[in-house]
């Protein structure tokens, strides 16, 4: 299974994202999330930077590493017309090396312009033909299209790239996995839940990757790193739609005064001991995923990025190509139909 490194653009300003990917290059990772947010879960984590303008500064700090929304909305906040023109600047920027990766989006982001926040099943209409909008884009020329949510009148992106890149998208429902395996090139997930996989490659048809996510703190102190994740992701173990749906850091920092430090503990890998961090990740290797991208919370990037090279990256590394039946999406024709979440 190829291993990434998970940028946190909640957690850091852009200046330490940059240096993060450069780390992450240099030690071996072979792959970069960001995610895309206008607010942190919590004031405690403390940023959020303009996503498209770190990438632009992440592709001149590296040169091979590939590099994945992980995610971005393009139905409320930002008009898939407008995501398409970045996106493809990107993949032009990284010369083939990104990948744009779409979900269905939280209240926490989208609601800042005063929209009204649809419920699940509209979300995901609206993302199905935010996909269509992007992709006709992307076929070049002068376009227009008229759908239920979304008007383009004359629009042509006159820079795009000779390879498409491709759609991933994001899913936590059956809904979602059923759209992801219809119109994307790939299916995205945080957990490593062996049925999500399940279903989504019975229902893609032709192999289709599967990339995780997962957060670890590693710390000389197993007591320090715990105190740290509760401090800065107590979000992680919220129940049920409530990361969709809270409009705001503060609201999620009421929910998460019901959230203990051991409940935090039990969805994220705390301390020092590099061969729990292993098992983590071989679940998701159990549970048939090709990529995971991995978070360090807190500090302490110099060391993990050195630990995680000397004696986590080799042991997960067979041969040059990832476990699992799926495939590497930089190696798939992104013109095909594209991607979603809920």
């Amino acid at each position: 299974m190829r291993i990434g490194y998970f940028l946190s653009s909640e957690e850091f300003g852009p200046v330490e994202l940059v240096r993060q990917a450069r780390l992450a290059e240099e030690a071996g990772f072979e792959g970069l999330w960001i995610s895309d947010h206008f607010h942190p879960w919590s004031d405690e984590q403390g940023h959020s930077p303009f996503v498209w303008s770190v990438i632009g500064s992440i592709a001149r700090a590296t040169s091979q590493i590939k590099l994945m929304t992980a995610v971005t909305c393009p139905t409320v906040r930002v008009h898939p017309a407008i995501v398409a023109q970045a996106a493809a600047t990107s993949a032009l920027l990284l010369d083939g090396r990104f990948a744009l990766g779409l979900g269905s989006g939280e209240a926490l982001n989208e609601h800042i312009l005063g929209d009204r926040w649809p419920p699940a099943d509209q979300r995901l209409e609206m993302l199905e033909e935010a996909i269509e909008v992007i992709r006709t884009l992307w076929e070049g020329g002068m376009r227009s299209h008229r759908g239920r949510h979304y008007t383009v009148e004359n629009a042509r992106i006159y820079d795009l790239p000779e390879r498409l890149p491709p759609i991933v998208i994001s899913g936590f429902g059956p809904k979602s996995i059923a759209l992801a395996a219809r119109v994307g090139d790939g299916y995205c997930t945080t957990s490593p839940d062996r049925e999500a996989v399940r279903s989504f490659r019975d229902a893609a048809g032709p192999p289709k990757p599967v990339l995780g996510g997962m957060k670890v703190c590693l710390d000389e102190r197993e007591d320090r790193a715990r105190a740290t994740a509760h401090r800065l992701w107590p979000s992680e173990a919220l129940p049920g739609e409530l990361a969709q749906i809270l409009p705001t850091p503060a609201h999620f920092e009421q929910a998460c005064t019901l959230v203990t430090e051991e409940m935090v503990a039990q969805v994220v890998t705390c301390g020092p001991d590099l061969e729990r961090h292993a098992q983590a990740i071989e679940r998701y290797v159990d549970a048939g995923f090709d990529e995971l991208y991995v978070q360090q919370i807190g500090g302490g990037h110099d060391r993990f990025f050195e630990l995680y090279a000397r004696e986590i990256l080799p042991r997960f590394r067979v041969g040059g190509e990832p476990a699992g039946d799926g495939g590497d999406w930089t190696a798939r024709g992104a013109g095909t139909p594209g991607a979603t979440h809920v």
